[in-house]
């Protein structure tokens, strides 16, 4: 089995220091600075133990990614996929201190479904809105800055005679509960969303054991409970297309993506169905997560490089791309629950979340399972992909584990 240590191929060209920087490193597009373990301060024994524990605790679901969903996801009502699917690699990961590339194993370079750490993408889009102020605050209600949207159906030219009188444009924000949700609620999923979006009801996501209580039950107090819902981020989605103008993969690669050097090769995807019509273009409203297909289809070094990102609260060699306050939200415990910030900012509060962790470590986390590590303690960013979801603690315990100085 192979464990350290790969070589990089294609575009990515990754050279060997050697010796600690002063200064935290910040790799350059097309090229990542390699430490050996040793000078990074951590033992390159233990870092293979870690690769070996990773590659052993593979995730036991079906690697093809719409079989997998099918077995899971589309058991739920309306669960049928509408997005892309792909088959997924090898177990991969990433280990980096201090910016440093020390430890890296199966392919991390292939663009694999991210899922749901897609959802940290779009919180940090909204961020880059409330930064520059198109959305003046995130306590502000969301519907008043959700205009009527239009559908793009080019095939219906004219509306067939039975949808004479009804609604002909969708408007998320309308009804009494959702017009009192703000970006905070949606946000850190406490919400409470109510309705239908790309052919999915909200209470059809991981509904609840009682069928009778799916479309009658009372609205809870936004704020008061969270509940992991993906029609309410495709909602969050929807609105933040509304307030940029423009698709929101274009306003992620200008502003975070290629500033911090990351490749071309990822894409953000939404459903075949998610379409709208903006200032007269057509624009696919792209998902939070794989759920029913499509979101972040990435590479784990361009995950990493966003790790980094987050790590450094915002900052990237000496620019300061997504603002610090924006970042101390993000990692702010919701008092529902108090192991998740915005999405998909999983903190370990307490240190439930991960027992081996310090408390102020946090992932960006996703099925999979996908985690980011994030740990500004240590220096620390890990990216490890298709893992069981119980060895999340584990591949962490080991990581600090190797840790010398």
């Amino acid at each position: 089995m192979r464990l350290l240590l790969l070589v990089l191929v294609f575009s990515l060209a990754v050279q060997q220091v050697s010796g600690q920087s002063a200064t935290p490193y910040f790799p350059p597009a097309h090229s990542w600075q390699r430490m050996p373990p040793a000078e990074a301060g951590m033992s390159a024994t233990k870092l293979a133990e870690l690769v070996a524990y990773a590659q052993a605790q593979e995730s036991a679901a079906p690697r093809n990614m719409e079989i997998s969903q099918a077995q899971t996801f589309g058991k739920e009502p309306f669960g049928e996929g509408t997005g892309p699917f792909e088959t997924r690699g090898d177990p991969t990961g990433l280990v980096i201190r201090r910016g440093y590339v020390v430890a890296e194993w199966g392919d991390p370079l292939r663009c694999d479904m991210a899922h749901s750490v897609t959802k940290s993408f779009l919180s940090t889009v909204v961020g880059l809105a409330v930064d520059r102020q198109l959305i003046r605050n995130v306590q502000d209600s969301v519907a008043p800055y959700v205009p009527p949207i239009e559908l793009y159906t080019p095939a219906q030219v004219q509306r067939p005679a039975e949808l004479l009188g009804t609604p002909e444009l969708l408007r998320p924000f309308d009804s009494p509960h959702n017009r009192s949700l703000s970006w905070d609620h949606m946000l850190r999923q406490t919400s409470d969303w109510e309705g239908t979006l790309w052919g999915k009801p909200e209470w059809a996501d991981r509904p609840s054991a009682t069928p009778a209580d799916w479309q009658t039950r009372a609205r809870q107090t936004p704020g008061s409970v969270y509940e992991y819902n993906d029609v309410r981020v495709n909602a969050l989605a929807l609105a933040a297309t509304s307030v940029w103008r423009r698709p929101l993969p274009q306003v992620l690669k200008e502003l975070i993506m290629d500033p911090i050097g990351a490749s071309n090769t990822w894409r953000w995807t939404g459903y075949r169905n998610s379409w709208i019509v903006l200032d007269g273009q057509a624009v696919q409203a792209v998902s939070g997560g794989g759920h029913w297909g499509g979101g972040m289809f990435i590479h784990a070094y361009d995950m990493a490089r966003y790790g980094l990102l987050t790590m450094h609260k915002g900052r990237w060699n000496g620019r300061q791309l997504l603002s610090e306050q924006w970042i101390r939200q993000a990692t702010t415990p919701t008092k529902a629950q108090p192991t998740y910030g915005y999405m998909n900012f999983f903190l370990n509060t307490d240190k439930k979340f991960l027992p081996s962790a310090p408390e102020l470590a946090f992932v960006h986390i996703g099925n999979g399972t996908n985690m980011i590590y994030v740990d500004p303690e240590h220096e620390l960013v890990m990216v490890v992909r298709w893992i069981d979801n119980k060895a999340m603690d584990g591949v962490v315990k080991k990581l600090l584990e190797s840790m010398t100085k």
